[in-house]
């Protein structure tokens, strides 16, 4: 179910804080395929955004 816009952001940060949680978990090939992809965007967002990192 899409998140209500009034919390979305909140919503969003506490399943990203359960992802970082797991990022050294042994992942299927998809979920380890979905892992990059959201550290892409989570560094397109940090550059478009706010600071950018070397790593990004």
């Amino acid at each position: 179910m899409p998140n209500m816009s009034y919390c979305r952001f909140h919503n969003t940060l506490a399943d990203l804080r359960e992802c970082v949680e797991h990022m050294d978990d042994e992942l299927s090939p998809a979920e380890a395929n979905d892992k990059e992809r959201l550290i892409k965007l989570c560094c397109e967002i940090a550059e478009n955004y706010g600071e950018v990192h070397a790593d990004c």
